[in-house]
């Protein structure tokens, strides 16, 4: 058994303690020399993503004014925004009347962003949303009935960064449907996905084994459903189309294998637009 599968034994709320406490003797010490900016989390309170912390907000940043056309007044909804990785970076350029919105299933993340976020920028709102998932949460409602707490057209630019990729097929269609609600006429969204097809299905160099075939999507753990989830490109596709979205850009990742120094991302990204 591999340290992964072991990791996942574990409850959520044990696996974020378990790391408190082994990055407790850094954070300490980050704390006593004043290391860490003051809109930075503590390294042992980072339950999101791999990598540089600060250096993959950046990054994203960077993503979503290329790809995304983000301007300072825009106003955006970060779904799934965990502790603040993208949403530190912005406090920089989102200015009023421009305005972000994030929400997330785990309470310690929003806390934080509040705390330490909104605090200093008002136009900054974190939201937590009682949802269960299990790589995450233990408890708590079902994702595949959940409606945005938001209006109609609300927002000029979405982004979701590893979200898709914990989603199973249920939680994710309806979180497309309500994209397309939330989102305004001309606006755009940023979405990370593990995504395959036959050049997948027929290659033997993957970055990550997803074992559990379901057709359409595939599982990296059948214990852990939400562990890492790949889905069938077309099939993301279609479910794009139905809810009246356009796929604007495909930007393959190297997860599945392809040379880092020829892709932009670990994950692919598909930029998703609504007339």
């Amino acid at each position: 058994m591999n340290l992964r599968k072991i990791y996942y034994l574990l409850s959520p709320d044990t696996r974020r303690l378990l790391r408190r406490i082994v990055y407790f003797p850094l954070d300490f010490y980050n704390s006593l020399l004043q290391k860490k900016n003051i809109i930075s989390p503590p390294i042992g309170k980072i339950y999101v993503g791999a990598g540089d912390f600060e250096r993959q907000g950046l990054l994203f940043f960077e993503y979503f004014t290329t790809y995304g056309n983000l301007k300072p007044t825009h106003h955006v909804l970060d779904i799934g925004c965990g502790i603040g990785r993208m949403a530190i970076p912005l406090t920089s350029y989102i200015t009023p009347p421009g305005s972000y919105h994030g929400f997330d299933i785990v309470k310690d993340g929003i806390d934080w962003c509040t705390d330490n976020i909104s605090k200093h920028f008002p136009h900054f709102h974190f939201l937590h949303i009682d949802l269960h998932n299990d790589l995450y949460t233990s408890k708590g409602s079902s994702a595949q009935n959940f409606v945005f707490p938001y209006l109609d057209d609300q927002f000029d630019f979405i982004f979701l960064t590893s979200v898709f990729t914990h989603l199973v097929p249920a939680e994710m269609e309806q979180y497309m449907r309500e994209i397309s609600r939330v989102l305004n006429h001309g606006g755009r969204c940023l979405a990370t996905f593990f995504l395959f097809d036959d050049t997948f299905r027929n290659s033997t160099i993957k970055e990550f084994s997803f074992p559990y075939n379901y057709g359409h999507y595939r599982l990296m753990d059948d214990k852990v459903q939400s562990a890492n989830v790949a889905y069938e490109r077309e099939y993301v596709e279609s479910i794009i189309t139905q809810n009246g979205l356009i796929l604007d850009k495909f930007i393959e990742g190297s997860w599945g294998g392809k040379a880092p120094q020829h892709v932009v991302s670990y994950q692919d990204m598909m930029i998703i637009s609504k007339l």
